[in-house]
């Protein structure tokens, strides 16, 4: 089968190499990829923010099997047009991912379907935030509305930061049109969490849990990110755990949005804080995380295809994956000034000496090859992977491996999973 994956990142990069273990696939495509996962997949040109572009794609291809990748696809409605012209297609429509797209969608759909969350209040004015905000106290969390590459979240500490944070998200300076409707949120505390399960419009399948590391610096300091590092363990949720988040939350979700009509195929993300409260949802993501998805993806130990064709056909099961007990971690490699501003085209070294520590897989985010030489060419620009028995050892092999790779302003968290290992 031809099996034609899009986007361009860490989270595609892990995919492709997933799906590239599938002896079911003949031919893999990614579009429009980078310069790691052309070394693993046929890589095509292709304007992620243009429907027409993506549908020229596939009638090029003519895809037995297409895997969105990022967000912006879908809130498009890609998925929409390739199953309109009998393309199989793996995430959700437009209207279900509305979900992920508005904010304050998400949080009206969760209030109505009395399903655990914040407090919360939108605003489209500055008048509204200052009235709003007499309800809060600090630290208040702002939210820009629309998509923001996971950049659209800042905690503030003190009412008078919310109102200035909200203004320049109004003014279009900081997220763009993702801030022309702002959600005020309390600001919860506790662990977060990354719950992943699998639908089909009906049924849910858990995949395993991971953590993520969004704040830029060392023990959560800085801004926010699109992610830092990430985790996944057998021990971050348990059995009784994981059921109660399958039947207070993810169900509850697919259920609520069949019943209004969006029926809710693929991943679902749920972005939650284990609170004292007990699990609350944070945000929702209408697709595979990033950059949850490379340790969660090395945890695998079953086809991915047949997992994402049993979401199509509607046949969605536990039995769809097989996971190893193994523990796996992903370091992020980033551009000197990220999440701000920061240069490209810069040469990259060390990444074979990196890839032959045992257990490593480095995944390509943000590169681009040129005769050969990798260079950057994001913000994010490598998820350096570890797997191994223990969590240590997998830190540990990631570290190893992160300290081989070298370019001009690189730089990374060195306490990913760092809690986990405190309390084992």
């Amino acid at each position: 089968m031809k099996v034609l994956v899009l986007g361009s990142g860490g989270r595609e990069h892990a995919l492709v190499w997933k799906l590239r273990q599938s002896a079911r696939i003949a031919k893999l495509y990614c579009a429009p990829g980078n310069g790691g996962i052309a070394e693993d997949a046929e890589c095509l040109p292709v304007d992620l923010k243009n429907l027409d572009s993506m549908v020229a794609l596939g009638m090029q291809v003519q895809p037995d099997l297409t895997v969105v990748g990022p967000e912006l696809p879908l809130t498009l409605g890609v998925v929409d047009e390739f199953t309109r012209r009998g393309w199989p297609v793996f995430g959700p429509t437009k209207a279900a991912a509305q979900l992920e797209a508005s904010k304050s969608f998400a949080k009206e759909f969760l209030q109505r379907h009395r399903i655990p969350t914040a407090a919360y209040a939108i605003c489209d004015s500055m008048e509204e935030v200052r009235e709003a905000l007499a309800l809060f106290h600090a630290p208040v969390v702002v939210k820009a509305d629309g998509l923001a590459a996971g950049k659209g979240v800042v905690i503030a500490a003190s009412k008078e930061e919310a109102a200035s944070v909200a203004a320049e998200m109004f003014s279009g300076k900081m997220v763009g049109e993702a801030g022309t409707r702002v959600v005020l949120e309390e600001c919860l505390k506790g662990d977060e969490l990354s719950f992943l399960v699998l639908s089909d419009g009906e049924r849910v399948a858990p995949l395993v849990a991971a953590q993520d590391h969004k704040r830029v610096g060392d023990g959560d300091t800085g801004p926010n990110t699109g992610g830092m590092g990430a985790y996944s363990t057998v021990d971050i949720v348990d059995d009784k755990m994981r059921d109660w988040l399958v039947n207070h939350i993810a169900k509850p979700v697919v259920e609520g949005m069949k019943a209004e009509g969006a029926e809710y195929k693929g991943v679902l993300y749920c972005g939650l804080m284990m609170t004292a409260r007990g699990p609350m949802v944070l945000e929702f993501n209408c697709r595979f995380g990033d950059p949850e998805t490379q340790p969660i993806l090395m945890r695998l130990e079953s086809d991915l295809v047949d997992a994402l064709e049993a979401s199509i056909a509607g046949r969605v099961s536990e039995g769809d994956f097989k996971w190893s007990g193994d523990a796996a971690v992903c370091v992020v490699i980033a551009s000197g000034g990220y999440p701000g501003t920061y240069e490209v085209g810069k040469n990259i070294v060390g990444l074979d000496a990196a890839a032959a520590i045992e257990g490593v897989k480095v995944f390509h985010a943000g590169t681009s090859n040129r005769d050969g030489e990798f260079y950057t060419a994001g913000g994010r620009v490598l998820g350096v992977s570890a797997r191994a028995a223990e969590l240590e050892t997998a830190v540990q092999q990631a570290y190893r491996a992160c300290e081989k790779i070298h370019f001009e302003g690189a730089h990374y968290r060195r306490d990913i999973a760092g809690r986990a290992m405190k309390k084992s």
